[in-house]
């Protein structure tokens, strides 16, 4: 099988149902913010192999294939995946990590190593397609519980990259206020 199909020269692309929308609609722009976070998620994957990250790139899979498809079609594509389930492993996993956190003193600066560096990088793309589902959403209310469940990712990857300080003995930087 090719990898060009020719059929996107138009400047148009297919969703799951077949429908076709522009490459700058709103839809693609939503699941392409989520690509481009599971592969910034890999990146974090090859410095530090971590389980549960897999489990998210697994997810975000899933998500971005539910934004590629009508909300009138999830039903029949996407009967068997339940959002809120893993927006409480989510919360979970916040919860166990924070449990071990010393408190916040202030806005933490983005930087410790690449690693916590990329992590950071990983929740600001994720807040990026967050305010792009947010745009979705507004015209469509069945997208809340994506809204939702990606909200919960950007606390999840905020704390790891807390947690991924306290493991590496990396003391936080918190910024000083310029008044």
């Amino acid at each position: 099988m090719k990898i060009y199909t020719k059929t996107g020269d138009n400047g148009t692309t297919s969703l799951v149902d077949g429908s076709r929308v522009y490459k700058d609609d709103n839809l693609l722009e939503a699941y392409g913010t989520i690509d481009e976070l599971n592969a910034h998620i890999g990146v974090v994957i090859a410095q530090k192999s971590e389980d549960f990250l897999t489990k998210v790139q697994n997810m975000l899979f899933v998500t971005g294939s539910l934004l590629a498809t009508p909300t009138d079609k999830w039903e029949t594509f996407f009967k068997d995946v339940h959002l809120e389930d893993f927006t409480k492993e989510l919360e979970g996993e916040i919860d166990r990590m924070q449990a071990e956190l010393p408190k916040m003193k202030g806005f933490i600066l983005p930087q410790g190593n690449l690693l916590i560096a990329n992590l950071h990088v990983c929740r600001t793309v994720c807040r990026r397609a967050e305010r792009n589902i947010v745009k979705l959403m507004r015209e469509d209310e069945r997208y809340k519980p994506v809204q939702k469940m990606i909200n919960r990712l950007s606390d999840y990857l905020f704390i790891l990259a807390r947690f991924t300080h306290k493991e590496m003995g990396i003391d936080e930087i918190v910024w000083q206020s310029i008044k």
